[in-house]
């Protein structure tokens, strides 16, 4: 049996430094990840005002802005989110309820993701924004004086983290913000549930609402498993974020590699430090598994994966979209065919990466079939995929192509060769140390 650790989860990070740097006076926050997308959350952070002092093994203290985020006078202050949409989009949001002016800006990739719904719902609460090349996408310039209350429409038909974003900023508004889901669908809802939890856990005051007869009734917001456009909203009352002492779970999303390992490789995997009873999204790691028919046990150590025959499952993951790549190697490997559906907005992250699992698969011999909003991997069964000689795969500038590239070279029996290594430090900057110890 490995034992691996998994590495703290990068949303519950993202969210708890931000409102940790949201707090007027001293925070220490345990457990953050070291990555590349958390560098340009903190960096900005504080050019915005925060003061941040790395006390070594994940932990910081931080000091959080007195009067919110501070932007340029004159000159506008430049926050380059580089490739964390994470990053660009929840600041976007938090840096426009401040003062001052900012330009948001990234990579050659940020530029094409979009972001015009959250921009659209921070004008209507008072902020100024102009695009400083295509519309809907960064660069943009905020000159926030402050936000509105009220009410607000979001759509989060391609991104749950429009939401995230406004509801980090709404504790500035002048006046309680209820915010409507709009838009044809929700995705990743889990993810507002993580920003939900960090506003409780900060002392912020909100209310959930759903339709209940002829009129709204506020339900636990702990209840909710999905969200549906037009059936829920969330009012936020001006508030101050709570200074204190948090700490960092840890990251589902991460560990999926390492679970799913314990199933093609060739020792079971037992991997520590997860939350059984976590918000995040990508704890449906554990039913995708279970329903492909691995065998997994939770013990009191952490998760045990052991190797199994796998048959493929037809499963929307509209609300884990991270975890398809990981998904999609395992499928090669069942019996059968897997059909991932609802993840149309896989091709607006760091690269399309419905497309290009496909392309990767390829190389393996895996038939693959796309739709505009799903995949479906025809498996190799029993006999696993093979690889010719040499082949190294394109990760597309995308950490968790990387990974799973990862995965699919251990069920294949060779040793995981891709273009650049390095891309995993996005998210996972210990991964190949980690990988290394699988036999």
């Amino acid at each position: 049996m490995i034992t691996l650790q998994a590495p703290p989860s990068k949303s519950v990070s993202h969210r708890t430094v931000i409102a940790a740097s949201l707090a007027p006076g001293p925070s220490l926050v345990r457990g953050v990840l070291d990555s590349a997308d958390l560098e340009r959350t903190r960096s900005l952070l504080c050019l915005a005002g925060a003061h941040m002092q790395d006390l070594g093994g994940g932990t910081w203290r931080i000091r959080g802005m007195e009067g919110g985020p501070r932007g340029g006078g004159d000159a506008p202050l430049l926050c380059d989110a580089g490739e964390s949409g994470t990053t660009c989009r929840l600041l976007t949001a938090v840096l426009s309820a401040g003062q001052g002016q900012f330009i948001i800006d990234g990579a050659k990739r940020m530029r094409e993701r979009p972001i015009g719904p959250l921009a659209k719902a921070l004008t209507s609460l008072g902020a100024s924004i102009t695009y400083g090349q295509e519309e809907g996408f960064p660069p943009l310039q905020i000159h926030a004086h402050g936000l509105a209350g009220g009410d607000v429409e979001i759509s989060i038909d391609s991104s749950s983290q429009y939401l995230s974003g406004l509801l980090l900023a709404a504790p500035f508004c002048s006046a309680p913000l209820r915010i409507t889901l709009a838009g044809n669908k929700a995705v990743s809802w889990p993810y507002v549930g993580l920003t939900l939890n960090v506003l409780e856990d900060f002392g912020i005051r909100f209310a959930v609402e759903q339709p209940g007869g002829d009129a709204w009734r506020c339900v636990p917001w702990r209840s909710i498993r999905h969200a549906r456009p037009g059936e829920l909203r969330i009012t936020v009352s001006p508030g101050t974020y709570r200074a204190g002492e948090y700490g960092v779970e840890g990251d589902w999303s991460g560990a999926s590699y390492l679970l799913a390992a314990g199933a093609v490789g060739k020792s079971p995997v037992l991997v520590k430090g997860l939350r059984t009873d976590s918000l995040q999204g990508d704890r449906a790691m554990l039913r995708i598994l279970q329903g492909m028919g691995a065998s997994v046990r939770e013990t009191a150590e952490g998760i045990l994966v052991s190797p199994s025959a796998l048959h493929g499952i037809d499963t929307d993951m509209g609300d884990c979209p991270d975890l398809v790549p990981t998904v999609a190697m395992l499928a090669a490997c069942a019996s059968g065919t897997t059909r991932i559906r609802n993840v149309a907005h896989l091709r607006i992250k760091e690269c399309d990466r419905l497309s290009a699992c496909a392309g990767e698969l390829a190389r393996a011999g895996i038939r693959t079939e796309e739709t505009e909003s799903s995949i479906v991997i025809r498996g190799a069964g029993p006999q696993r995929p093979s690889l010719p000689a040499g082949t190294v795969f394109l990760v597309h500038n995308d950490h968790r192509i990387a990974m799973s590239a990862a995965l699919l070279c251990l069920a294949c029996g060779t040793p995981a060769r891709v273009d650049d290594p390095g891309v995993v430090r996005k998210s996972f900057p210990g991964f190949w140390d980690t990988w290394s110890m699988l036999p």
